[in-house]
């Protein structure tokens, strides 16, 4: 059962329903999302039912969820969401390039990176500072010192970042530089480090498990909703499959699925997907056709030098590709390319 509150509701409101479930027996999980709060209710439904919640002050609506994913599920939010990083939109209407390097590797590398993204037409800069690696011999990231750099050339850059957690315990260090938390393919289903982002009051990127089903991920996404955040965008970044003249196999169907079942923007990793240079505008293009709300892209001043996916990874007239693919394609299907906070305030 899901409670969804009026946007006048109070945090005496709110508290009221969560000492009235207790008391019953249940639990109620409060999620904030930019808009509205939603409560969701674990226990004896028919209990619940009893106590007739819809009365109680600041309640807009209860309503019964037959998804597994309550909070995240279409049922429970007819209207699609809108997120928000550092004040760049994700969600319907626009696609959101989000592009820079892979791995932050020296401060001279992430700026240059950056600035090579933001004339493609990227508003959002990813870059890991901490790195799961399937080999332990290879870079595993330069942690706090490469979130550092990120915050350094946000600052000279304008671009709110993007960057990967790995470690519940590191969750309050990254989200104290990071605009976005990203959640890995390899840690989609630690359930310990989904349950410390959603408290850590930042918005989510959570891209798919490397061999998790759509409705795995949904419930995935689902932990970091029930511990207090809404803020999620999905992500597509190929999954594992018998083929192997592709690093992984791009799975177009997930971005409609999941946008049926879930209310969440959900974007598209063309780089981690394909893994080479040449299929990443191809599936870029391919990903704004079905409806992604935004695509993250790998970008790097010398990807023969990089010390993490050089062979992924965009420069010189790929950028320039892209920076058309983003101007041209959006348009096709409804959509324009996200602005920066910057240039909303300006327009």
């Amino acid at each position: 059962m899901v409670i969804v509150m009026s946007p006048g509701a109070t945090a005496v409101d709110v508290a009221a329903i969560v000492d009235v479930v207790s008391t019953a027996g249940g639990e109620a999980f409060v999620s904030r999302g930019v808009n509205r709060t939603i409560i969701g209710l674990v226990g004896d439904v028919e209990r619940f039912a009893a106590l007739n919640l819809r009365a109680m002050p600041g309640v807009a609506d209860v309503m019964r969820v037959s998804q597994p994913y309550k909070l995240v599920s279409r049922e429970n939010h007819p209207e699609r969401s809108v997120i928000r990083v550092g004040g760049v939109p994700i969600g319907p209407g626009t696609v959101t390039l989000i592009a820079g390097p892979c791995a932050v590797e020296t401060p001279r590398q992430t700026l240059e990176a950056a600035e090579m993204a933001k004339a493609a037409g990227a508003t959002l800069l990813r870059g890991g500072a901490f790195k799961p690696r399937t080999s332990p011999y290879a870079f595993q990231g330069l942690g706090e010192e490469g979130l550092r750099i990120l915050a350094d050339v946000r600052e000279q850059t304008g671009l709110p970042v993007v960057t990967e957690v790995v470690d519940a315990h590191d969750v309050p260090l990254v989200a104290s530089y990071a605009d976005m938390l990203q959640v890995g393919t390899r840690n989609t289903q630690n359930f310990a480090l989904l349950q410390a982002v959603g408290r850590a009051g930042k918005p989510v990127m959570l891209k798919r498990g490397m061999s998790g089903t759509i409705e795995e991920w949904l419930m995935s996404a689902e932990y970091i909703a029930q511990r207090g955040n809404l803020d999620i965008v999905l992500c597509e970044r190929g999954i594992r499959t018998f083929e192997t003249a592709t690093r992984n196999t791009l799975d177009v169907s997930a971005v409609p699925v999941a946008q049926r079942l879930s209310h969440l923007p959900v974007i598209v990793d063309p780089s981690h997907s394909g893994g080479r240079r040449d299929l990443v505008l191809p599936l870029t293009r391919a990903a704004i056709a079905v409806g992604a709300d935004g695509v993250i892209v790998d970008v790097h001043p010398h990807p023969e030098q990089a010390l993490v996916d050089g062979p992924q990874a965009l420069v010189d007239g790929d950028l320039r590709e892209l920076a058309k693919v983003m101007r041209d394609f959006p348009p096709l299907v409804g959509r324009t390319l996200a602005a920066s906070a910057d240039d909303l305030l300006i327009g």
